[in-house]
């Protein structure tokens, strides 16, 4: 199914933990100087107008970054006001928020000559916005799917790895599809960082990915989640969003708990955000 498109959801309160969550990743891998092979399965545009009739479609960007961005200025957490910082700097005019960037571009922004970036994209439409945008020389594009491309990358020749996984889990099988492809990656990985997002939806089938990594002999996975509403009695749409991380950079539990301390009462009277070990070594 190829009907997915992250222009109507750009900028919402999920992309907020999503790249907030990647952005303080990289920080810290960015620390040493040793090459990283970075992999983005699901990469979509890479940029995103907000002006464009399918964000504007839903305004979800208004329950996620614009409440942030028209309180930048009171935001006083060290890891929430740099990634603002970056945020400006895609800003055509910097007192505007007129764009949302996607996780091409965030990778993209901290690339080094050392580095290497590997977007893979899948929906035509959304493959051929993201040609056009314009990245580092050491970013190759990759019409195909993520997931498989993956597979076959592994093991990568650099001596570090990042990856970003968040399909649109628009099929049930992506969930175990998921769970199998980061299994797989820690096999011929074991060190490499690897980000997985996934929604929560009142169907609750990220349990199938969470069960499944429970039992596959992955370790280290750092859990968080960061909950717009209670889910209620409502029985559609997105009321949160989770993040996996394989291999968390030391203190990231710490650094994104701080921030969101800062971030969640922005988000509405409901928001809250709640971490964990979810498998430990």
């Amino acid at each position: 199914m190829l009907s997915y498109q992250h222009a109507y959801h750009a900028g919402n309160f999920a992309d907020v933990h999503k790249h907030l969550t990647l952005y303080s990743v990289n920080n810290y891998l960015l620390r040493k100087k040793t090459a990283i092979t970075y992999v983005d399965t699901h990469a979509g545009r890479g940029l995103y107008p907000l002006a464009t009739k399918e964000t504007q479609r839903l305004q979800e960007y208004r329950e996620g970054i614009w409440p942030l961005w028209q309180k930048r200025d009171q935001l006083t957490d060290p890891l929430l006001t740099d990634w603002m910082d970056v945020l400006t700097g895609a800003q055509p005019a910097p007192s505007e928020l007129t764009h949302y960037p996607g996780s091409p571009w965030w990778f993209g922004k901290s690339l080094r000559t050392q580095d290497q970036l590997r977007l893979f994209e899948l929906h035509p439409g959304e493959h051929q916005h993201l040609a056009a945008q314009e990245l580092a020389t050491q970013a190759r594009r990759i019409y195909g799917d993520g997931l498989d491309g993956l597979s076959t990358m592994l093991p990568v020749a650099t001596p570090r790895l990042c990856v970003l996984i968040d399909p649109s889990f628009e099929r049930k099988a992506e969930y175990q599809e998921v769970a199998d492809a980061v299994a797989y990656t820690f096999e011929k990985a074991r060190h490499g960082v690897v980000l997985v997002w996934y929604p929560l939806l009142p169907a609750g089938h990220h349990h199938v990915l969470l069960d499944a990594l429970k039992t596959s002999g992955v370790r280290k996975i750092w859990r968080s989640e960061l909950l717009l509403r209670e889910l209620g009695e409502q029985t559609h749409g997105m009321y949160g969003s989770g993040m996996l991380v394989i291999n968390p950079p030391w203190g990231l539990d710490e650094r994104l708990e701080a921030a969101m301390a800062q971030l969640t009462p922005y988000l509405g009277d409901e928001s809250r955000y709640e971490a964990q070990w979810w498998v430990e070594e």
